[in-house]
């Protein structure tokens, strides 16, 4: 409670704005500039105080029904921060900075992705995509030219000709994500995030991202399913 109501310094002030105008930071990166902007600031810094310091934002950006939100990515299981917008949690947040046929190839690639077994879409299939879209045809070119866009703007990763999902748009978008998607979006048994990329047990149906799949098993000879106890089918990553 004292957090809540503890004042927003420049400190903090600070720290939003460049939370804000890089999209997405990674957690090392927020612990230097969480320093930074202490020391900057001659306001008091702990270096195991960074979550609270994020609460405190938290706490004045609540009725601009905005928030910091830390997510996992999925490649590397490092923690990363994001400033959501609670108010839009549709695609439509994006509507501003691309145009309606650029969002249409976005919303059909996350498609491609959520509907996958493992979280990835290959660029063939993706610019397949390019000359069915509804608002008008698109050429493969043109479709290369907005997924480049995508990855530099941290919506999408994509490692060897395979698509997945930024921990950017997983962070933003959790919520669009399990609302739209709801028989295939599913949260990990094990860490309880939003899992793309991921296993499903073939008993159950409940989800694992590998990398908890990599951690959970590690050292089993017979990889079984933590909810339902039957043999996982998977090779494990």
């Amino acid at each position: 409670n004292n957090l809540m109501a503890a004042q927003m310094t420049n400190a903090h002030r600070r720290f939003l704005q460049v939370l804000m105008s890089n999209g997405i930071t990674e957690g090392s990166e927020a612990r230097k500039l969480h320093q930074h902007c202490c020391e900057t600031d001659k306001v008091y810094y702990a270096h195991d105080k960074l979550d609270d310091f994020i609460s405190i934002i938290n706490s004045h950006l609540q009725p601009l029904f905005m928030q910091i939100r830390k997510g996992i990515s999925e490649d590397d299981g490092r923690a990363h921060y994001a400033v959501v917008n609670l108010a839009e949690t549709e695609v439509t947040k994006m509507a501003s900075d691309y145009t309606e046929i650029e969002l249409e190839l976005f919303r059909k690639t996350m498609d491609l992705i959520i509907l996958s077994e493992n979280g990835f879409a290959s660029s063939t299939d993706i610019l397949n995509l390019a000359d069915q879209l509804k608002t008008k045809k698109m050429k493969k070119k043109e479709a290369e030219q907005v997924l480049k866009v995508f990855v530099e703007d941290k919506w999408l990763s994509e490692k060897n000709g395979e698509y997945t999902l930024h921990t950017r748009c997983i962070i933003e978008m959790e919520q669009y994500i399990l609302s739209n998607y709801q028989d295939v979006a599913r949260k990990c048994n094990i860490c309880h995030s939003l899992a793309i990329q991921s296993q499903v047990c073939e008993s159950c149906g409940i989800g694992m991202h590998l990398r908890c799949v990599r951690k959970y098993f590690r050292g089993q000879t017979e990889p079984r399913c933590p909810k339902c106890n039957e043999f996982w089918s998977y090779d494990t990553p």
